[in-house]
């Protein structure tokens, strides 16, 4: 095993994919990423998992470098809450990353950053080589395009070959750590395993903030103090590590530091070569922690449970739902009732130390997965995003936080109202079987989802009304919905304006008639108490 074995270094080679200004992709080393992240609109990997994986790998490298110099390079580590402040204002004044620092920190651990190495290939542990078998197609996520009817992956159309080449399996790579289903096969004979799950960041709410171009993205995610305003403990990224981890499926405790979190290895992997081509890959699972109260992980929505018996509260991650729209997740996110995502904590915590500006817009994206039966493939891929002002978010926006839940509940409301509609036009109309009940929901959330997102963006807590603000999107909500129900009366056609009988499901002796106009005019009735009419002339 000569020198010869040691190919492709991450820090020197282009592999991360970015969007320039000019919207054109390029492809740049890891180094390069972070030093022009202020010239990178974004990232701009083959998937959206991919580029949330691929953010915390480039977090971790600033977290470990930031919290131990200061931006001349000098040893600084943090030793109180006020220096990792100071720390992370400096940066965002300077609008890129100092150079020396970064080069300094990579240029020692460069020989962890081979993506071919024998004893320490990058993210990877040659004992995983008697893992499970697969083939570079399934890497590459189009495993996808098998299951998914929509061109929503087209992206890889064509790629479906039997390798792949070295940039490209590097973005995989650190995309299957954190993301690969649970089909892998256990192989240590000699102890009982746990079963095991997907990668972590398959098993959560992905949820991040995303400024107007990388090195924004990158600091607003940048998280100094843990949730909650502590310092984290040292940091430890697993390319510090003296030996790599590679025991088969092994429980851990929740990370205390952030770069150990951000580089876990929820997978033991090892890349196949052949020719200058990655042709596939054996993996194990790797290290997991119990989820419940895993407030150390930043970028995830939260729901509450209750334990009847103790009357303990905990708190798990809350998975995206498929299908539904960001902003109908708004008391995950501003944490009514529950508790707040780590990152956007964060950057309210920033906005109260008057580190951001009182007008700041946060962006919160989203990013999540759904897999098949027993977890054993990736079905669906779900991604959102949201603006609205920071402000919303903070202490003293709790009434307006109510205010926005509130036209959320009544959302929901209101696509019920317009669900039964369309059930009981389907009855007038003789079909008994097929209600359209849920398409119908599903077409009122299409129909609202865009002026809802422009309110909810529109909203300024220092001007605005809560009350008035309030009253203007119910009567817009009334509108849509009152517009969408007619269509429906209109579609639904001569049969269901006659109507039909339906016996009485407890006395048969009783039918009641259905018909569209009488469907039509309880919707209307029911969409007005639940959106009252405002007087005009303000008070009554």
């Amino acid at each position: 095993m000569g020198m010869e074995t040691m190919e492709f270094n991450l820090l020197r080679e282009p592999w991360v994919r970015v969007r320039t200004q000019d919207g054109t992709i390029r492809t740049v080393s890891l180094t390069d990423a972070l030093l022009h992240a202020h010239a990178y609109v974004d990232l701009a990997g083959e998937m959206p998992t991919q580029d949330a994986a691929m953010l915390r790998l480039l977090l971790a490298v600033l977290h470990t470098v930031f919290s131990r110099v200061d931006g001349n390079g000098v040893p600084a580590p943090f030793e109180e809450t006020e220096d990792a402040l100071l720390r992370w204002s400096e940066l965002w004044q300077l609008g890129h990353f100092p150079e020396q620092p970064i080069r300094d920190y990579l240029d020692k651990w460069q020989d962890r950053f081979w993506l071919f190495h024998p004893e320490r290939p990058f993210w990877q542990v040659p004992e995983a080589k008697i893992g499970s078998p697969f083939g570079a197609k399934k890497l590459n996520g189009e495993v996808f395009e098998s299951e998914n009817k929509s061109s929503l992956f087209s992206a890889c159309a064509g790629t479906g070959k039997e390798s792949m080449d070295y940039p490209q399996a590097a973005r995989w790579l650190v995309s299957l750590n954190n993301y690969d289903d649970a089909a892998a096969k256990k192989k240590a004979k000699d102890r009982p395993l746990p079963s095991m799950g997907p990668g972590w960041l398959g098993r959560i709410g992905v949820i991040y903030v995303k400024g107007s171009n990388l090195f924004e993205t990158l600091m607003r995610n940048l998280m100094f103090l843990q949730d909650g305003g502590e310092l984290w403990e040292p940091d430890v990224p697993c390319w510090e590590l003296e030996d790599a981890r590679s025991g088969e499926r092994t429980e851990v405790a929740c990370p205390d530091n952030f770069a150990e979190l951000m580089t876990m290895q929820f997978r033991r992997a090892l890349l196949e070569r052949k020719e200058n081509k990655v042709v596939g890959y054996t993996v194990l699972g790797g290290d997991f922690f119990d989820s419940t109260n895993a407030f150390a992980e930043p970028m995830t929505l939260w729901n509450k449970k209750e334990d009847k018996k103790t009357g303990l509260v905990y708190y798990y991650p809350r998975k995206h739902e498929m299908g539904k729209q960001l902003w109908r997740e708004f008391s995950a996110i501003s944490d009514r009732g529950g508790h707040k995502p780590g990152v956007i904590w964060w950057n309210t915590y920033l906005q109260g130390q008057k580190l951001l500006s009182r007008k700041e817009i946060l962006q919160v994206c989203a990013v999540g997965v759904e897999y098949g039966a027993q977890s054993a493939s990736m079905k669906d891929c779900y991604t959102d995003a949201l603006s609205m002002n920071l402000e919303l978010l903070n202490e003293l926006g709790r009434t307006w936080q109510i205010c926005v839940d509130d036209e959320v509940n009544n959302c929901e409301q209101a696509a019920w109202i317009v669900g039964r509609l369309a059930q009981n036009l389907a009855l007038a109309a003789g079909d008994k079987n097929d209600t359209g009940a849920e398409a119908a929901r599903a077409q009122f959330y299409f129909a609202v989802d865009q002026p809802f997102r422009r309110w909810l963006q529109g909203i300024d807590p220092e001007t605005d009304e809560p009350v008035e603000k309030a009253a203007e999107w119910q009567e817009q909500a009334y509108r849509l919905a009152a517009e969408l129900g007619r269509q429906m009366v209109e579609q639904a056609g001569t049969a269901a304006f006659i109507g039909h009988r339906v016996p009485d499901k407890k006395n048969s002796e009783k039918s009641y008639l259905y018909t569209a106009p009488k469907a039509y005019n309880s919707f209307l009735y029911d969409l007005r108490k639940l959106y009252p009419k405002q007087d005009e002339g303000g008070t009554e």
